[in-house]
């Protein structure tokens, strides 16, 4: 009850705040929504709001999935590999400095009218990186002397990844994971609102943009925000499934 009150307390603390805030300045809602213009957007928009967050949500998904396989095997190889390592590095943190936001044009006009194909590749151009980082830190980083026991003890290589190393990165790979879900949402949303074919939240905000209904913007965001919430708890769980073991519990 405490992991769904505390949460839930300071959401509601948080609309409070921004409700007053708009108040006492009197902005109106075409300067600043207020969280009581919210509810008549999503419920005029309500049908639009269910088809294109589920074409976002799964296409958010999907790149993840891609930037996770990605990700760990690129991980592992820099993680095992010293010279792959010291030569791959400079490349990755160069495309992760790169604005993903200067990309999407450039991937839209490459495979003009994919725009499915569009969505999830920045989904993972964006999104992988962390994950990569993270696996090949948490091999690097093995201790040696775990490693040299086993192998005086007969393990195969195999072995040493599976009992020691695997279960020494996985704290890293979740929080790596929790980062890179609310970063493929970016990579979505970016390319729904550039794309003129676009479909899902980003089209829907780059819509009330162009309309000046500034309560749908705003509920836009609030959807994007929840799914982002949502799936960043379905990692959650996953962690504590596989890595609960690491968590460490207060007195």
């Amino acid at each position: 009850m405490r992991q769904l009150a505390v949460p839930l307390f300071a959401i509601i603390l948080f609309l409070l705040f921004w409700e007053m805030l708009v108040w006492a300045n009197g902005w109106p809602n075409y300067k600043m929504a207020s969280p009581s213009d919210l509810w008549p957007a999503f419920w005029r928009f309500k049908w639009l709001f269910f088809t294109f967050g589920w074409e976002t949500l799964w296409r958010t998904v999907l790149g993840l999935i891609i930037a996770i396989i990605v990700g760990v095997l690129l991980g592992m190889v820099m993680g095992f590999s010293k010279v792959v390592r010291e030569g791959l590095y400079p490349l990755l943190v160069g495309f992760n400095a790169i604005p993903k936001a200067t990309v999407v044009p450039i991937v839209a006009l490459m495979f003009v009218g994919q725009h499915d194909l569009n969505t999830v590749l920045i989904a993972f151009m964006i999104s992988f990186f962390p994950i990569a980082v993270s696996v090949s830190i948490g091999l690097s980083t093995l201790e040696p002397e775990y490693r040299d026991i086993l192998r005086a003890l007969g393990a195969s290589k195999f072995t040493i990844f599976w009992k020691i190393a695997l279960p020494k990165t996985l704290p890293e790979f979740f929080g790596a994971l929790k980062v890179a879900v609310t970063l493929a949402f970016i990579g979505t949303n970016l390319m729904e609102i550039v794309s003129p074919h676009g479909r899902g939240l980003g089209a829907l905000f780059d819509s009330g943009k162009t309309n000046s209904d500034y309560p749908l913007m705003f509920a836009v965001l609030i959807a994007l925000a929840i799914l982002g919430i949502a799936l960043y708890y379905v990692v959650v769980f996953l962690e504590r499934i596989f890595a609960g073991w690491a968590e460490r519990q207060a007195d």
